[in-house]
């Protein structure tokens, strides 16, 4: 047998309720062989080769950190962009300063403009925000910087991207185009603005290269730094081959399968993408992909979009709508033919991703997989909500009785909610935000997750966990919804053994049991001892990935 290394620390949380706590963890072959004591594990010690390390003696481990929705290969592109976001943000060069108004995000481009002595060159910029900066760019806005050069400004939810007349052109976008998504003047002109998957990507055709050419694997590797120092292990790449499945390929088993990346990561396929390559053979050719599967990069599935953005105010809700009478989009399958869509991955037995934020657009999702529950049920098909932002506690009750999942975005209690009471959405459902709450009391197994980083919210699971028991809003003082808030160990197994089970990898990671991998999240302090109010500001000193310590 291969040597056995005990790891040594001040307290184990297992995440295995029938056996909690332990003093150490013993790891072979990458695996956890052993938890428990140094006396309890003596079966295994007396008899096979052993060393007792206490570099974490004084430390707290727990099972490495699940973050299930992320955007690595596509943030790596955006974050080595011009920036105009309206936080600081981090680039190649260094820390990339905030615009905080739409005139600074307009002076951000006019500099970049004039800094670039080839007038061809596209200028590609990444990070408006809307609700913060003031409103929407547009195409005569940009056409002041430059009816020149093409301009592209995508939104830091990339569910907006606006342009100028250059852009439009080269893009060969024809004025009578009747695509989903595409806004017009009230003349009738191309406005400049393109929402959602279909009209964005008619937008960016081309620019992918261009995009990711700042990012590729130097900037996954930095994300995977990030990753490393939130003590997570494991993600979910939730919009897999939206560009090119090939190269999205290339670039995630270069990386993702390197011996020194501190990551596992599920790949979620962007189902808009292969079903317009493959058509009624999607569903097969994703089946294909699987045998691809190495223990650190696996496929996990496809995803499907029901309606926008909550932070750039494009999600579908019900009555009465947004604060001024307008509402969100539809993405890229019509709500009455989803269900149809879904169905050759669901009778494969493929797991359903479908992103809705707003509670109109968590009707269509349910109502779909109501339609897909009726013509072939299934047990345990793990589809799930994705973002769940604006719901009812009905929806809660509905998702329970179908089976289904949700992986919540509740950062955007504490970022967002106090904004959007004022801009877009009113009091009512902003306070209501991310009803973990009501989750727990119909029994609805849900994760909590960053959709980094494209929103403005950071990486780190243990504020998600902070946001979830506490639900201050970004004022530091305002509880927001108080009846929606979860206790401490709730919270974390939302962001472990919870978390694995909603990407169905709950035998192999998200708790600290023999066979499974040795992937920790090694912290300073005990969440389940500190003042909940601290839970955000413990200390993380790295993980382990396999059993190897991966210092921050």
């Amino acid at each position: 047998m291969s040597r056995i290394t005990v790891y040594v620390a001040r307290r184990v949380r297992t995440m295995d309720p029938g056996r909690p706590l332990a003093e150490a963890v013993a790891v072979m072959d990458g695996k956890v062989l052993s938890t428990g004591t140094i006396a309890s594990m003596q079966p295994w010690l007396s008899r096979h080769e052993h060393v007792i390390d206490e570099t974490l003696k004084d430390k707290v481990i727990l099972p490495g950190l699940i973050d299930p929705h992320t955007h690595f290969s596509i943030s790596a592109g955006y974050l080595a962009l011009a920036y105009v976001g309206p936080i600081e943000s981090p680039g190649p060069a260094g820390m990339n300063p905030p615009a905080r108004t739409l005139d600074e995000v307009i002076e951000r481009l006019k500099q970049a403009h004039e800094s670039e002595p080839d007038p061809a060159r596209p200028l590609i910029a990444w990070g408006l925000d809307p609700a913060v900066q003031g409103g929407h760019l547009h195409r005569d806005m940009l056409d002041a910087i430059s009816p020149e050069r093409p301009i592209w400004v995508i939104a830091y939810a990339p569910h907006y991207v606006y342009v100028n007349s250059a852009a439009i052109a080269r893009s060969g976008i024809p004025d009578d185009t009747a695509v989903h998504g595409v806004q017009r003047y009230e003349d009738g002109r191309l406005k400049g603005v393109f929402v959602e998957i279909e009209a964005t990507r008619m937008v960016l055709a081309g620019m992918g290269a261009e995009i990711q050419k700042g990012g590729g694997a130097a900037g996954m590797r930095r994300l995977g730094d990030t990753a490393r120092r939130a003590g997570v292990t494991t993600t979910a790449e939730m919009v897999f081959g939206a560009f090119d499945l090939d190269t999205d390929w290339a670039l995630h088993d270069e990386v993702v399968n390197a011996d020194d990346y501190p990551l596992r990561m599920g790949l979620v396929t962007l189902e808009f993408a292969i079903h317009r390559k493959h058509g009624e053979k999607a569903a097969d050719f994703l089946l294909e992909l699987n045998k691809r599967n190495t223990p650190k990069l696996f496929f996990k599935g496809v995803k499907y979009l029901a309606d926008g953005s909550f932070p750039a105010m494009s999600l579908r809700v019900n009555f009465p709508g947004y604060l001024d009478g307008s509402n969100g989009l539809r993405n890229f399958v019509p709500w009455e033919e989803m269900a149809d869509r879904m169905e050759p991955y669901w009778r494969r037995g493929l797991q359903i991703h479908c992103h809705a934020n707003g509670d109109e657009a968590i009707d269509a999702s349910l109502d779909a997989l109501a339609q897909l529950q009726l013509r072939h049920p299934r047990f345990d098909h793990r589809f799930t909500v994705e973002h769940y932002c604006i719901s009812t506690p009905d929806q809660a009750r509905r998702l329970k009785a179908l089976g289904g999942l949700a992986s919540v975005n509740n950062y955007f209690v504490h970022y967002r909610s106090q904004l959007h009471s004022a801009v877009g959405y009113g009091p009512d459902r902003s306070e209501a935000l991310a009803r973990l709450g009501s989750l727990e009391r119909e029994g609805v197994i849900f994760t909590l997750h960053s959709d980094f980083s494209l929103v403005v919210v950071p990486m780190h699971p243990l504020t998600a966990a902070w946001v979830a028991v506490n639900r201050i809003a970004e004022d530091g003082r305002t509880v927001m919804g108080e009846g929606e808030r979860i206790g401490v160990d709730r919270a974390m197994r939302a962001i472990t053994i919870d978390a694995a089970h909603v990407l169905g990898m709950e035998r192999s990671i998200g708790s600290l049991e023999p066979g499974k991998w040795a992937d920790f999240a090694i912290l300073d302090e005990d969440p389940w001892e500190v003042d909940p109010m601290h839970l955000k500001d413990i200390g993380i000193w790295g993980t382990a990935l396999a059993g190897r310590l991966q210092p921050a």
